[in-house]
């Protein structure tokens, strides 16, 4: 995802999704919003587009926490 702080109600809908490294947002032009995983752009054990929400996935990386300079 783009952003490190997801809020809870993203979290509900999208699940692991919502923050992890490997998932990117996709606004539709109807509303929507999908979640595509790069790691199925090399390997095919991940779904592109997986069902939401997921509640468990080998992939997932959580981002790193962004530190106060």
């Amino acid at each position: 995802m783009d952003s490190p702080e997801v809020d809870a109600v993203e979290r509900a809908r999208a699940g692991l999704c919502a923050d992890c490294v490997h998932a990117r947002r996709i606004p539709s032009s109807h509303g929507s919003t999908f979640y595509r995983c790069q790691r199925a752009d090399s390997d095919p054990a991940f779904r592109k587009y997986p069902q939401l929400p997921v509640i468990r996935c080998d992939g997932y990386v959580r981002p790193e926490p962004i530190s106060a300079a």
